[in-house]
């Protein structure tokens, strides 16, 4: 059996028994919080547990940095950028979840030397699997993908921005939003990273920007867009790397879309060129 489809077995299979079964169900002592604000559940660390396990007895001899594992050993993080690495996300998405509603998801990628080769994101709820592989396009439930039109606002006719600003000041905030409120209509972040990038690929939204950019949680979502015909690039306007120095992501559904937001928000009247921002 192919890799991408043992990994996908395996995701389905953890989501089936380990995820769903708790979704809207978790007692009080099953969620906690792990850093100020961010919560983890039960079903994170035993979705965790339960993926690394599978991966490792694949035999590829790559190290795996899992979300959980990291935020109990920050030093798994060293050198993340360097050979042969697996990066789980066992569940995307962990405040909705959490919260008894979705968007959620599950997300693996295979990264080589900082260059992520392989990407999975499972949705748990509708059982959709987006996959990409590096120079081999991007699927769906086993179907090529490409990206879509060009569907807009329906009240503004302008291209549609998810901008994630929650971790800037609130000054920052307003520079980013008032910038790019000139050509995007903008919606509200989907707090899902296995989401936002579908809904790039889709035609939902065609520009999303991220300051926070963890690498189990870009890793997959970007091998899947521009493998699929999107655009993705760091502030500094650098390619994605995993482990790299740039900082922040501008992601779109085209170089067209991902021009027209560069040209608001990665000049001076967009607030995020002068921004240091360190990559986790």
């Amino acid at each position: 059996m192919a890799l991408h489809d043992v990994v996908s077995a395996l995701m389905r299979r953890v989501a089936a028994e380990t995820v769903m079964p708790r979704f809207q169900a978790l007692a009080a002592e099953e969620i906690a919080e792990k850093s100020p604000g961010e919560v983890v559940t039960i079903a994170d660390r035993e979705s965790e547990e339960r993926l690394t396990e599978g991966l490792a007895a694949l035999g590829l001899g790559a190290r795996i940095v899992g979300e959980e594992a990291a935020s109990r050993d920050p030093s798994l993080l060293d050198r993340v950028g360097e050979g042969l690495v697996w990066l789980i996300d066992p569940l995307d998405g962990t405040a909705n979840f959490a919260g008894g509603h979705g968007p959620f998801g599950m997300m693996v990628a295979l990264v080589d030397d900082g260059e992520p080769v392989m990407g999975w994101m499972l949705d748990p709820q509708s059982g959709r699997m987006c996959h990409a592989e590096r120079g081999k396009g991007a699927s769906c439930d086993g179907a090529s993908v490409r990206i879509r039109g060009e569907p807009r606002s329906r009240t503004l006719d302008r291209p549609i921005a998810a901008l994630a600003t929650q971790f800037m000041t609130p000054a920052r905030r307003d520079m980013v939003h008032n910038a790019a409120r000139s050509h995007f209509a903008q919606v509200p972040i989907p707090r899902c990273a296995a989401e936002s990038y579908p809904r790039l690929v889709f035609g939902s939204n065609q520009l999303a920007l991220f300051q926070r950019i963890l690498p189990w949680d870009h890793a997959p979502g970007v091998l899947f867009l521009t493998e699929a015909g999107g655009h993705a690039t760091h502030w500094d306007r650098s390619a994605y790397r995993v482990g790299g120095p740039g900082a922040g992501l501008l992601v779109a559904a085209s170089v067209e879309h991902w021009g027209a937001g560069a040209d608001l928000l990665l000049e001076p009247q967009g607030g995020l060129i002068d921004m240091e921002t360190r990559v986790a």
